[in-house]
Order: C-alpha cells, then sequence, then structure tokens
C-alpha cells in the first residue's frame, strides 16, 4: 500500500514538475514578446521624440523666418513709402527747372526779338547798300561798323561834313530808342602814327575820332550824352591781317555798338536762377 501511495506521489510530482515547465516556458515566451514591444515602442518613442526635437527646432526657425518677413514687409512698406516720396520730390524739382527754363527762354526770346526788331529799324535807317557801312549782330548785340573813309581823312579826327549824313542816321536810331546806349569805338590799322604834337599814337588816334563822333552825335544831332560812350580800341582788334592797303582799310574803321537794355534780360535771368 506504502509502495503505491509513493508512487502516486512521484508520479504526481512529476507530472506538477512538467506543468511548471510548461508554464516558465510560456511564460519566458511572453516575456521575450514583452521585452521585443517594450524594445520596438522604445525604438518609436525615441524616434519620435527626435521628430519632435526636430519639429520644434523646424517650427522656431519657421516662427523667427515669419517674424523677419513681417519685419521685411513693413521696412519694404516704409521705403516704398520713402520711395514714392522721393519720386514726387524729384519731381516737382523737376517741374521747377522745366518752369525755369521755360521763363529764362521767354527772356531770351523777348531779347532776341528786340535785338531782331533794332537791327531791321537799323538796317530801314541807316541803309544795306552801302558797303561802307556794315550792321550784324554778334552775341545778341548790334554793330554799325563805318569805314574810316566816310567819316575822317587820313591821320585826322575831324569829322567829315559828308559823316554827318551818315551819323544822321544812327542819331535817329538812338533818339528812337532814349533807354539804349551807344558805345562809339574808333580802330585803326597798324601803321605807326608818327605823332604830333597833338597825336601821340593809333590808340590816341582812335580815342580821339571816337569822342569826335560822340560830340556830333550830341552836339548836333541831339543825342542824349548819357547814352553814350566814347571808346578807342587803337590797332588791336583788327577785322583782318593788316597785310594789304585793302585789309589795313577795312581795319580802320568806326564802330557803333548798340546796347539795349541787355542787362535786365540778365537780371531776370539771374533772378530765376536764384529762386528756389
Amino acid at each position: 500500500m506504502k509502495k503505491v501511495i509513493l508512487m502516486f506521489t512521484m508520479a504526481a510530482l512529476s507530472l506538477s514538475s512538467c506543468g511548471t515547465k510548461k508554464k516558465i516556458a510560456e511564460l519566458e515566451k511572453q516575456n521575450k514578446e514583452s521585452k521585443d514591444l517594450l524594445n520596438s515602442a522604445t525604438v518609436k518613442l525615441n524616434l519620435c521624440i527626435s521628430e519632435k526635437e526636430s519639429l520644434s527646432l523646424q517650427n522656431d526657425y519657421l516662427k523667427k523666418n515669419n517674424s523677419d518677413l513681417i519685419s521685411n514687409v513693413g521696412n519694404i512698406t516704409n521705403l516704398s513709402k520713402q520711395g514714392a516720396q522721393n519720386i514726387e520730390k524729384a519731381l516737382e524739382t523737376i517741374k521747377e527747372k522745366d518752369l525755369k527754363i521755360t521763363r529764362m527762354q521767354d527772356a531770351l526770346t523777348k531779347k532776341d526779338s528786340i535785338t531782331l526788331a533794332l537791327v531791321t529799324s537799323i538796317k530801314s535807317s541807316v541803309g544795306i547798300s552801302d558797303p561802307d557801312i556794315n550792321v550784324n549782330v554778334e552775341k545778341g548785340v548790334v554793330f554799325i561798323s563805318i569805314a574810316d573813309k566816310l567819316l575822317f581823312k587820313s591821320g585826322s579826327y575831324v569829322v567829315s561834313e559828308r559823316a554827318k549824313e551818315v551819323l544822321g542816321k544812327v542819331a535817329k536810331v538812338i533818339n528812337d530808342k532814349p533807354t539804349f546806349e551807344c558805345m562809339v569805338e574808333g580802330h585803326t590799322d597798324n601803321i605807326p602814327f608818327t605823332g604830333n604834337a597833338t597825336l601821340i599814337d593809333n590808340w590816341d588816334l582812335s580815342v580821339k575820332r571816337s569822342t569826335a563822333i560822340v560830340r556830333v552825335l550830341t552836339k548836333d544831332l541831339g543825342v542824349k550824352p548819357s547814352q553814350l560812350i566814347a571808346a578807342g580800341r587803337g590797332e588791336f582788334i583788327p577785322l583782318v591781317e593788316n597785310n594789304s592797303a585793302e585789309n589795313r582799310a577795312a581795319n580802320r574803321r568806326t564802330r557803333i555798338v548798340i546796347l539795349p537794355k541787355i542787362d535786365e534780360f540778365y537780371e531776370m535771368i539771374e533772378k530765376e536762377m536764384k529762386k528756389k
């Protein structure tokens, strides 16, 4: 009986031991699977954490970029406003300059118109058929050039009777323009003047011829002395080279310079230039 009980006990222990091993094996298997799942989950978690950090950095970068863009947009807006203001100021400046240029052109046109009218009047009064009388315009100034043979004898500063006829026509032009000034210039050739008790040289001769004509214009022809200027240029501004008798004759001349109110036009232009 005892043997039987012992056998049953051992069998039970054996069966119990087998069941335990099987359970242990199953538990170990489950434990391994759990570890594998845990490891996989850990890897995924670490990956998610890494991705989160990367996304966080990207988010910060995008936020900074967005802030910079907003700031730049503001700057561009301000620059655009400033640029528009600068362009507007530039256009205003150009408009003002255009206006000044227009006014100056008007002043110059008016001056040119007066000069042209004066030339026409002088040519009509003095006549242009005489080759010894020349009327021309240089730099807006009218010149009447009269050959000395119409005015003086050689080496003399005494005005001839024939000269008074020519000067009478010039006086008419001057008297018609009471606000104008006239400069009477005497010119000679380069043949040295021998000199005498009255005259020293060509320069002296040119000055005395100029003052002689001024006296005729004022005393005999009624021109106001305040309108006249006497000047002698001697031999120093020849029309042509003094290399022939014909050229020397051309250089011996009296030139009457008609000076309208040029200063008024220049003052007008200067005023326009000074305006802001």
